[in-house]
């Protein structure tokens, strides 16, 4: 009884609300004294680091005195102190304020925090949960009871109307990385898949969008995001104006591999933008492919069997296996064996390359299992308002994504490659 008349009192709604849901925000409404501790610990580090920061920029210019030998450069008592809301909590910080009373004032310096940048109020942390969270399928009305769930219930300020700018400005961010210069990149492999989504708030017969994706791994082994766009289905057009462009904004070297499924668009748009470019078809899309043309009871033995082509540790081995699939599989499934035979060079090419780097060419895995957010944020909000925004969402997802991206396996053979040397079997052969 006592518990229920203070829930009561605290709160003159109880009587409307479930019991257990009282009790189970109680569990945000009051810190724990160990959070209270990280979040003052927190808070003082980063104070004593713009501390230090102000102080390592007064020593840069201790030299600048005048006539008297007084410091020109000096400070000049704290700027309004500032919540910044991070992933510790809210945290309020105060800067000193940097005056240079130099005569000559185009000669005057200003000093600009590196760490606490001007009109900063959330932390890189939170600005990348936000469309986390929105990618998850949290609406817009709901951001402010979800991110108090997270960050307690000081995180005020992010109404509806705030994630809406914050899309807008998403929206900014994507046009200007879409149009940014690509004169110094080169690509040693490139991945392309498109992605199929809804969008609510279009025009009927508009609401199903297609965005051709494309990845590449750098000179180092990185991977990077190289273009999102909104394509017509997946249609050659699509593909050629999307590679067209890239390669007017700079990209002019011609990548050693470029891997993806069986659509036929992309491929044909290579071929006139990239010709020399080898092709590799993706192992996975095919596996479904042949496996949706023969009975269920079959496809696990046959999925085994595929198996064996791809894991073969040589190309000779990887065509024997090919072979016996054929010759095992033609005469009850001729459709699912022509399926595969009539890829078979571009299916093998991988065996020309590092074997280190096999695992991340014989699919587009990088790009599906990067995107499956996407396809999770579009179940649960039945799609996005508009194209726009999905290719915002599309654009944020993946630039966070970027950073816990892996490297290739063996990246230093990609220089090899580059330079012109020859893989047998994922061996490198020595010269001549």
């Amino acid at each position: 009884m006592v518990k229920a008349t203070t829930a009561r009192e605290l709160n003159p709604e109880a009587d409307q609300v479930d019991p257990e849901v009282i009790a189970f925000r109680a569990q945000f409404d009051e810190q724990s004294p160990l959070d209270e501790l990280v979040r003052l610990g927190a808070q003082r580090m980063l104070q004593s680091a713009i501390e230090a920061e102000v102080q390592e920029f007064l020593e840069q210019h201790r030299e600048r005195t005048d006539e008297k030998g007084r410091r020109l450069v000096v400070r000049n008592g704290q700027l309004p102190t500032r919540e910044i809301l991070t992933g510790a909590g809210p945290l309020e910080i105060g800067q000193p304020r940097v005056r240079d009373n130099s005569p000559n004032q185009e000669q005057r310096v200003c000093f600009s925090s590196k760490i606490l940048p001007p009109y900063l109020r959330r932390s890189k942390s939170i600005n990348d949960l936000i469309p986390w969270l929105y990618l998850k399928g949290i609406s817009t009305g709901d951001f402010a009871e979800a991110l108090q769930c997270l960050l307690g219930e000081d995180a005020k300020g992010l109404s509806p109307n705030v994630i809406v700018r914050l899309k807008e400005k998403w929206s900014k961010e994507y046009d200007a990385w879409n149009h940014r210069d690509l004169k110094d990149k080169q690509y040693a492999y490139v991945w392309a898949d498109g992605i199929h989504v809804n969008v609510r708030l279009e025009s009927e017969g508009n609401q199903r969008q297609c965005m051709l994706v494309l990845m590449g791994a750098t000179s180092d082994g990185r991977k990077e995001l190289v273009a999102v766009v909104d394509g017509y289905r997946e249609s050659e057009q699509s593909w050629y104006e999307l590679l067209i462009d890239l390669k007017n904004r700079g990209l002019t070297i011609t990548p050693q591999l470029a891997i993806g499924d069986g659509a036929l668009g992309f491929w044909a748009a290579l071929r006139k933008v990239y010709g020399e470019a080898r092709e590799q078809r993706c192992w996975v899309h095919k596996t479904a492919n042949v496996l949706n043309k023969m009975p269920k009871s079959v496809q696990p033995k046959a999925k085994a069997d595929l198996h064996e082509i791809w894991m073969a540790e040589s190309r000779e081995k990887a065509n024997k296996a090919f072979d016996t699939f054929l010759e095992k599989y033609e005469a009850k499934y001729p459709a699912a064996c022509e399926c595969l035979r009539k890829d078979r060079d571009v299916l093998l090419a991988f065996y020309d390359f590092p074997a280190e780097h096999w695992k991340h060419l014989r699919t587009t895995n990088p790009i599906e299992s990067t995107f499956a957010t996407i396809r999770l944020r579009h179940r649960k909000t039945k799609g996005s308002g508009s194209r726009r925004t999905s290719l915002a969402m599309m654009f944020k997802l993946a630039q966070s994504a970027e950073k816990r991206w892996r490297r290739l396996n063996g990246h230093k053979h990609i220089l090899h490659l580059l330079e012109g040397k020859k893989f047998v079997d994922g061996i490198m052969q020595d010269a001549a």
